[in-house]
């Protein structure tokens, strides 16, 4: 059985990186060369537009909208999403014998407890401060599939909680609220909340530190346990705002700090790279790099108007939105002997694949109760799948649980607008100008046919009734029945 090393960047989008866009600004020469090692896909997609479900439905391969849940978790927020009896990748993985973990952002919600003993399990800096140090976490990624686990609790430099989790353990406890004036102050410096921080917790540097854990995980496991595989999950903070690159970046690129911080990150992927190289395990392993949503709202308006770089294009939205950008995101694999390098697949894919491709991969049967919206796309990897779309229908969900559905290039979203940003909002997050007119601007959903119309300008929601009730009774029967892909 492969090791699996599986890379998710944070708000990276489709047209941040070279391979993907070709008028892109910034260098990622890493990037384009595992594509060019391996397979690109050109039609994957978060399966939300926002962190934290789509992070759910990665481990789960679930639609985190069945959970009920909307928004995403700051701070002291939980519980954990995944239910403790629930299959993930990393559990399946380890019942297969894989040593499992997962270094950097978690962002699926922990329950911490006061000095009384009672769960917090809520959003803000009130939460935070209540909490007690000495318990511990007892619905930590240790005790939902990975042996071991370094990171945040959510977004490492946005949210409340800036301490380092060992295990289930934060083992240098926050002092004080961030001091953030020696911090650089730019357009992409926003979104850095006013929160609790830890000595030795070095904002700049975070991704470098993940990183570490990461180098060390591939060198012990090469030194000790070589013959047993391993599933490493490195989860970046890199590249969601604010926008820090570590010193050694800073003005690495011509794009301004944005551009800095996305170098930063395919630099990382060429350490990853390269130590599976030096400790002899890349032809054992499948690679898998995407991106957890599309790039977020100040990024894109101060990269488009400063630099001339979209970190949304060729599509329509970005990161809240339901529109392609908000969900189309890289998806690049390597798989030495398996995957035929440098090819490039239009098969439709979701995140949520991951677990019936590594199930798969890996002789594993899943229940009837796990990989509800996963689908197996092991014969679209090693170029097997003879031209014939896999995937029948693709669900896609906002952070308000607005839900869209895809079939071949048909595309029903069942609400009006965007279903994540305002695009009338003033100031930084002000998007008027990109505003699409409405050829139907009194129908209740939105269609488009994404081979015709792949900038989703053309709301077809009345020209064509007939796909649109089509769309939507399937929708509505992949939410009564919870599931959308077939039984295995």
């Amino acid at each position: 059985m492969p090791n699996i090393l599986f890379i998710l960047a944070d708000d990276l989008g489709y047209g941040d990186v070279g391979c993907y866009n070709s008028k892109s600004k910034v260098p990622t020469p890493h990037l384009d060369q595992l594509a060019l090692d391996g397979i690109r896909f050109t039609d994957a997609h978060s399966p939300s537009t926002v962190c934290t479900p789509t992070r759910y439905s990665v481990l789960t391969g679930r639609m985190a909208f069945r959970t009920g849940m909307k928004g995403v978790f700051t701070g002291a927020g939980g519980p954990c999403m995944i239910e403790q009896d629930r299959m993930t990748i990393g559990g399946m993985l380890q019942e297969r014998g894989y040593k499992t973990a997962l270094y950097g952002k978690w962002h699926v919600g922990m329950t911490f407890y006061d000095k009384k003993g009672e769960a917090i399990n809520k959003n803000g800096l009130e939460a935070v401060k209540r909490i007690d140090y000495s318990k511990p976490i007892p619905d930590a990624p240790i005790h939902r599939g990975f042996d071991y686990f370094f990171g945040s609790v959510c977004c490492p430099t946005t949210d409340w909680l800036y301490a380092f989790i060992d295990g289930d353990r934060i083992p240098v406890p926050p002092t004080k609220i961030i001091d953030r004036s020696p911090l650089p102050k730019h357009p992409y410096s926003q979104d850095n909340r006013p929160g609790m921080i830890a000595p030795g917790y070095e904002m700049e540097e975070i991704d470098l530190q993940f990183l570490d854990k990461s180098l060390v995980f591939l060198e012990q496991h090469a030194k000790d346990e070589k013959k047993t595989p391993f599933f490493l999950f490195h989860s970046t903070q890199a590249v969601h705002l604010p926008s820090f690159p570590a010193d050694q970046f800073k003005g690495k690129t011509k794009v301004g700090p944005h551009g800095d911080f996305i170098f930063e990150l395919d630099y990382i992927v060429g350490k990853l790279m390269s130590a599976l190289d030096k400790h002899g395990l890349t032809d054992n392993t499948l690679v898998i790099f995407s991106s957890d949503n599309g790039p977020e709202v100040p990024t894109v308006l101060s990269m488009r108007k400063n630099y001339k770089h979209n970190g949304a294009r060729p599509w329509r939205g970005v990161k809240r939105d339901n529109w392609e950008g908000g969900h189309r995101v890289p998806f690049i694999a390597r798989w030495p002997g398996k995957i035929k390098p440098g090819t490039t697949s239009s098969q439709t894919l979701s995140l949520t694949d991951l677990m019936a491709t590594f199930a798969a991969i890996t002789n594993v049967k899943l229940p009837s109760d796990a990989g509800e919206d996963s689908v197996n796309m092991l014969p679209a990897l090693i170029g097997k799948d003879e031209g014939i779309p896999i995937r029948k229908y693709t669900l896609h969900q906002t952070m308000s649980l607005a839900l869209s559905i895809r079939r071949g290039s048909w595309k029903y979203l069942d609400h009006k607008g965007s279903g994540g940003n305002n695009y009338n909002r003033a100031g930084l997050w002000g998007m008027k100008e990109y505003i699409v007119p409405e050829k139907a601007p009194l129908a209740p959903g939105q269609l488009y046919d994404l081979t015709s119309d792949p900038g989703e300008t053309d709301n077809l929601y009345y020209k064509k009734p007939e796909i649109v009730k089509e769309l939507k009774s399937k929708l509505e029967e992949f939410k009564k029945s919870g599931r959308s892909a077939p039984h295995s």
